[in-house]
């Protein structure tokens, strides 16, 4: 049973992949085609075509190689200005003209006023942003269902567990010595499945507000619990104690190394600080809470800071990925992973024995960290990536509008094809990356379970 669902969950995740390279996708096709623009191929995937079909002048299809996909419109590339007649043909140059020849090869009559260089600057931005937009759209519905519908594991105000003995948080050992004293939790009779109501008389909406009370209060304190439909009043002595260190959101404060790097146990797992603060000897039961609007919108305002920061890092773990593809070194959790990999986390989460929505939310919640990262991915101004065509969009915008304000003669487009060669290192250093994970998914894959 277990194979079955990682097999599931590997084709339902790559499944949900391709859609989103195919809803990239549709939005340069649905506005390419809203300005007149003529595109002749929709492909999700690049390499030999698997399938395809031609609705009117495109044609739509899959390929064979689900690395990416895309749109072809004629006229990517501006002619020739008379300028740059008659240079010498050097290797740069005759990259440039190479590339500008493959933009012209497909165009046929009727098709001279349907090219996408031919487009206003503001025009051309739109088709080379819908792209990105309909990730981050995407992104955005998935979040939405998860956190405001599905809802998030955190934790409650009902009790988990009670600890037996007093021991320090920092402790190596966590098992009660013979002559350590009993937790005021224990001595006061709370057991696990009591829901906390109030502390010392103050409501407990959450685990924060429980949490913070608990923290706050030394000596005698009445607690207010719910037991089997019932009410009851529990006092418990509380003491100060070496507890976790949580700052002002309840987050645990982990240590760090003298380069500001988390500090890890043996079994890899980050070393708390802790601090001295009220301690009764409970856990908390974690709990499916749907968040509201401000803290989903937080939520994801922290995703897409750390999707941007895993693309500034993202040439730093060049080194690690090789290790692991083939010297066979430990590939750690925060390791970059290709569609291969993507896919088998999404089968490793569908076949864990944990209710069916929780492997649910997991996997559009890791969708929807996906379509995040294709978004910002594509924004890098560089090409060929989508950031590249707008930010060349955005230079003749301004370099024309210069013209008219100083009354000069329009400088026509700009000649994106005068960048093709840094496109075509970023290309090749892409298609080498995305190789080396490829092996490193297959052999070394990232596993999330352990």
């Amino acid at each position: 049973m277990a194979t079955a669902l990682t097999v599931a969950g590997i084709i339902l995740f790559f499944l949900g992949l391709l859609f989103s390279i195919a809803w990239h996708e549709l939005g340069h096709l649905s506005t390419a085609k809203m300005f007149g623009i003529r595109c002749t191929q929709y492909m999700v995937g690049f390499g030999p075509t698997l399938w395809s079909r031609t609705r009117g002048d495109t044609e739509y299809g899959l390929k064979a190689v689900p690395l990416g996909g895309y749109v072809r419109m004629v006229g990517m590339i501006p002619p020739a200005s008379e300028r740059d007649e008659g240079k010498p043909m050097g290797r740069w140059r005759r990259m440039i003209e190479e590339a500008r020849e493959a933009s012209f090869v497909e165009l046929e009559e009727g098709d001279e006023e349907r090219q996408f260089y031919q487009r206003a600057p503001w025009k051309r931005l739109i088709v080379m942003f819908a792209g990105p937009a309909m990730n981050l759209i995407l992104a955005v519905v998935l979040f939405i269902v998860v956190l405001m519908g599905i809802g998030i594991q955190q934790p409650g105000t009902a009790v988990e567990s009670v600890a037996e003995c007093v021991v320090a948080a920092d402790a190596a050992d966590q098992s009660c010595p013979e002559d350590a004293p009993p937790t005021p939790a224990a001595e006061a009779g709370f057991e696990p499945g009591d829901r906390i109501v109030q502390i010392a008389g103050e409501p407990v909406p959450d685990w924060a507000a429980a949490n913070e009370l608990i923290r706050d209060s030394i000596g005698p304190t009445e607690f207010t619990v719910e037991r089997g439909g019932e009410r009851i009043e529990l006092t418990a002595d509380l003491i100060e104690n070496d507890v976790v260190a949580r700052d002002a959101e309840g987050e645990v404060i982990v240590k760090t190394g003298p380069d500001g790097e988390p500090l890890t146990d043996e079994q890899g797992y980050q070393i708390p600080e802790t601090q001295k603060a009220g301690f009764l000897g409970i856990t908390f039961q974690n709990e499916r809470t749907p968040l509201a609007v401000g803290e989903t919108a937080s939520y994801m305002g922290d995703t897409i800071v750390g999707v941007g920061q895993a693309i500034i890092s993202l040439p730093s773990k060049v080194d690690d990925v090789f290790r692991a593809a083939f010297l066979g070194e430990e590939r750690g959790v925060d390791s970059p992973v290709g569609i291969v990999g993507a896919s088998r986390i999404g089968g490793e989460v569908l076949s864990q024995p944990i209710p069916l929505l929780d492997r649910a939310a997991f996997m559009l919640n890791m969708l929807a960290g996906v379509n995040l990262f294709l978004f910002a991915f594509n924004m890098l101004p560089i090409l060929p990536l989508d950031g590249g065509h707008m930010l060349g969009a955005l230079w003749e915008w301004v370099r024309r509008g210069i013209a008219r304000v100083f009354k000069r003669p329009d400088p026509g487009p700009f000649d994106v094809a005068k960048l093709m060669p840094v496109a075509y290192v970023v290309v090749a250093c892409f298609l080498v990356f995305s190789a080396m994970l490829l092996i490193a998914d297959v052999v070394n894959p990232v596993r999330i379970m352990q």
